[in-house]
């Protein structure tokens, strides 16, 4: 369950840019080829932040679907499953755009 490392290293990120303030919510974007189960790391968030002073802070996570661009003809589509194939020119060299990101992309503070 790598989640749960993941979650401690996020702690401390949380803590560095909330800078004292209180902090009501952690948004992330997750792409969906990350190895991240989404329910399992808002579990394992609810356990590191227990008893600390981010316990209760929401975790709000935003899947990433997997997008990509074949180099042939330039067509790019999100795909419904993982089959690295143009949808257009049936070419398999593709590039790979989107859905690999794992990114803290705001905090939500208290009074801010």
């Amino acid at each position: 369950m790598h989640e749960l490392s993941i979650c401690s290293s996020m702690v401390g990120i949380v803590k560095e840019h909330a800078a004292g303030r209180e902090v009501r919510a952690v948004h992330v974007r997750i792409g969906e080829m990350r190895q991240i189960v989404p329910d399992t790391l808002v579990y394992c968030w609810s356990l590191v932040t227990e008893q600390s002073d981010l316990e209760g802070v929401e975790l709000h996570v935003e899947r990433i679907p997997v997008k990509i661009r074949c180099t042939g003809c330039g067509h790019e589509q999100v795909l419904a499953e993982l089959a690295f194939v143009c949808g257009s020119c049936s070419g398999s060299e593709v590039d790979l755009i989107e859905g690999d990101e794992f990114l803290i992309t705001s905090l939500d503070l208290a009074g801010v």
